[in-house]
Parts: structure tokens; sequence; C-alpha cells
């Protein structure tokens, strides 16, 4: 698959004020931004609408209000242009953004693989085998570790999405400063759980009475919506860089410590970590040191958060297997993949 181009319209500065994603104005924003965005993809792809083949769009699992504005406008598209409709699933998009980069590069992911999909929303893990069947292996079954970044970020004062920030602050703290305890999970042990390690930040900075620091770090926000690396270090003492730094190794260690466990228990021959927390620099270095049974395969930092071309990546073999929707297509704001 050859991307011919790929328009991401940002909503990070109408979110950020309010600390996450607020799903009212999300479906606005898209709303606003889906028809000059279509617009500047053919355009920047050389291409128009006679020239497609057929017309790819998430159904699930998001935002439902979110979903509705893409699903309206490709039946549309679909019924105007007599284009096939083609839905895909949002995480199994995640998964073939890395299939595709990997083949483009003439590197072979082969299977059965491993993937896991850690982001804002998900954090799963799936067998894939030959032909793109899924099974589910373990879930989270509380925050998702993206979300798990972003809610500590919040709590200690920075800014949205708190991913990025952290990762960056990360390496000027002590990785082994703050303990905390991994969770043991009942039942399925491939499952994950982020909450008590949140619940445990918080109890932290309570203890270590950090109220001063974060009322200057929100009064830095106010002034400078996305502060500097060298702005956040001058508001941030070396007790919470550790704190960050020690967080963010122990969100790895869970992923790590599941991923290498699952990989074993399937046989995996290739393992493709994906989502936007894939873009993280201390999950990709420590992947890149860790004892996986079999070899990494991370997607590109412009494939790692959503877009329309991973959308498009999974959807192709359905289009060559003639899995067509019909304009019956409902968006599924919990859909499942396995």
């Amino acid at each position: 698959m050859r991307v011919l181009s790929s328009i991401v319209a940002s909503q990070l500065d109408t979110h950020g004020r309010y600390g996450g994603v607020v799903p009212e104005l999300a479906s606005r924003e898209h709303l606003r931004a889906i028809v000059p965005v279509v617009r500047l993809a053919l355009e920047e792809a050389g291409t128009g609408f006679d020239d497609l083949a057929a017309v790819a769009v998430t159904a699930g699992p998001g935002l439902v209000g979110s979903l509705l504005v893409g699903m309206t406008y490709a039946k549309a598209l679909c019924f105007a242009r007599r284009l096939p409709l083609i839905g895909v699933n949002h995480i199994e998009g995640h998964i073939h953004a890395v299939i595709a980069e990997a083949a483009r590069e003439g590197r072979a992911i082969e299977f059965p693989a491993l993937a896991l999909v850690v982001s804002g929303g998900h954090t799963h893990l799936f067998e894939v085998s030959a032909g793109f069947a899924y099974r589910l292996l373990g879930k989270t079954r509380d925050d998702a570790a993206g979300e798990a970044f972003d809610k500590v970020a919040k709590l200690l004062g920075f800014s949205y999405p708190g991913g990025p920030v952290i990762d960056r602050l990360a390496p000027h703290g002590d990785p082994e400063a703050v303990r905390f305890t991994l969770a043991r999970m009942k039942g399925n042990p491939l499952d994950f759980s982020f909450s008590g390690l949140k619940t445990a930040v918080l109890r932290w900075s309570e203890r270590h009475d950090l109220a001063a620091e974060i009322a200057r770090r929100r009064a830095l926000l106010r002034e400078q919506p996305r502060p500097s690396l060298e702005q956040w270090l001058a508001v941030t003492p070396q007790r919470t860089l550790d704190l960050l730094a020690s967080f963010q190794h122990t969100v790895i260690e869970e992923l790590l410590r599941r991923a290498a466990a699952s990989a074993e228990e399937i046989a995996a021959r290739s393992a493709i970590f994906s989502g936007g927390v894939a873009s993280n620099a201390g999950l990709r270095k420590a992947a890149s040191e860790a004892s996986l049974p079999c070899p990494v395969f991370f997607p590109s930092p412009a494939l790692a958060t959503d877009n329309a071309a991973m959308i498009a990546a999974a959807a192709f073999p359905k289009l060559e297997r003639g899995e067509l929707a019909d304009l019956a297509l409902a968006a599924q704001a919990n859909l499942t993949l396995a």
C-alpha cells in the first residue's frame, strides 16, 4: 500500500483548555473539518472523486457523535458516487498502520503476531492470525494507559495531552525513586489495570504537598498553552520529575510484562505495538532492550495517533475479499474486534 496523502485536523487546542476530550466539541469540530480535510487530501494526492474505488469509514469504537459525522459523510459520498462502502474497526486500523508500513519497508510481519494496541482509549492485546483473524488476549479493566498518562498529567498541573509531556520530562527523573506496586489481576493475568497506579500518584502528591508547584504550572499554562521543555523544567522540582519517571517506568513495565507473557503463550513470531502511546520514547527504548521472544514493530509517529491512512490500510484487504458494507452500517461506540 502506498499513501498518497494523509491529512490530520488536530483538535488539541480545542480540548486542551479542558484537560481532556469534550465529546460535544469533538463532534462539532469533526463536522466543521471533514469537508475541507477530504478536499485537501484529494488535492495533495493529485486525484479526485472520480478516481476513487471505494470509501472506508471508521464504524467504531469511539465517541458516537464523532463517528456519526464520518459515517454520514462516507455514506453520502458512496450514495452520490455509487461507490462501495467499507466499515473498519478503529482498533484494527491501528494494527494495520504497522503492517502496511512494514510491508512498504520490505519488512515482513510473520504470523501469528501479537498486537498491543495502546492509546488514550484502548489498551488491548490480540493474537493476529494469517488472514487477519483476531483473538482478544487481554484488555484494561479500567483506565487505558494513555488515559492514565493524561489524568496523572492533569492532576499534577501539566497540559493535555499528558503522555507527550510526561515522556519528555521522564528522562530528567529517577525511574527507581518512587516504588509503585504492579497490578495483580485475578482471573485473566493478561488483563491490565491502571486506576490503582493513578490513585497511588494522587496519594503521593498529597503526602508531599505539591499544591504550590501545581499552582505554578497551571499559571504557566494560562500564559502559555504549549510550554517548552525548558519552561516545564523551570516549574517542576526534582522530586516531581522522579515521580513522573517512576510513573512512566511502571506503566511501561506493566505493558511489556503482559506483552511478553502473551507472546510466549501464542508462540508469536512478531509483535505489533500500535496506538498513540506507541510514540512514547520510553516504551520504544524499553521494548528494544526487553527480552521479548519475537521482533517488535512500531508505527512511525505520524501513523501512531489517529489518522485516515490506517483506516485505508485496514480497508484494503476487506475490499480485496469483497467484505463491503451497505448504507445500513451503524456507528458503534463500543464496537469489539474479537
